[in-house]
């Protein structure tokens, strides 16, 4: 019974994460590249890179996030953890 009850589990995690894709084919293309970013640079240049103005598409970005919260949602789930990481080597959070 547990064994079915995990498989089922197991199967529905699979779907959803499935359908969020199909959801959000830019949004995950996105999260890579910012991922990739953060992962290929290194400190000095995220310091940076923090005081320029955004371009016009970041910002457009942006302005998508803060208005569906569910693409926001599936976008900084995407990005939370790596980018995260990398700040807090940098010294860019406590």
């Amino acid at each position: 019974m547990k064994k079915c009850l995990g498989l089922l589990g197991s199967l529905l995690a699979v779907f959803v994460a499935g359908v969020a894709f199909a959801q959000y084919p830019i949004l995950e293309l996105m999260a890579g590249k910012v991922v990739q970013k953060y992962q290929s640079s290194t400190c000095e240049q995220l310091w940076e890179a923090r005081g320029k103005p955004k371009s016009q598409r970041e910002q457009e970005v942006v302005n998508l996030l803060r208005n569906d919260p569910q693409a926001r949602q599936f976008f900084l789930g995407k990005i939370a953890a790596p980018v995260a990481n990398k700040m807090f080597e940098c010294g860019m959070i406590p």
